[in-house]
């Protein structure tokens, strides 16, 4: 691409060093050949876009404002539903005591004593 508009550049230069073109000329003829370069360049770089939007399953704004009239044309609603807020009902925590098993009295008093039973 560089080499183009360098040879480009050479090509009118050496026109208007000849005479062959006035500087107007060739600054119009070089302000036209930038401009068809730049649309050029931005219709492949739109192309790419395009390719790769598709690829990967996006939808251009048009289709979607497309398919969002046809549907409001069968009656659909494109509206989103209203998020209700669902309670969950408290659930309350009843206290507990642990408990631990009681000793038998008889094997408290052995302990106490030092006797193993």
């Amino acid at each position: 691409m560089a080499n183009d508009i360098f040879s480009t550049l050479r090509v009118y230069l050496s026109k208007l060093t000849e005479g062959e073109h006035t500087p107007a000329e060739v600054l119009a003829s070089v302000n036209t050949w930038l401009r068809e370069s730049g649309e050029s360049i931005k219709a492949k770089i739109e192309e790419e876009v395009e390719r790769a939007v598709a690829k990967r399953g996006f939808v251009k704004q048009a289709d979607f404002d497309q398919l969002k009239k046809q549907v409001d044309a069968l009656g659909g609603s494109t509206k989103e539903p209203k998020k209700v807020a669902v309670k969950k009902a408290a659930t309350k925590k009843v206290a507990t005591k642990e408990v631990a098993p009681a000793k038998p009295k008889a094997a408290k008093k052995a302990v106490a004593k030092g006797v193993k039973k």
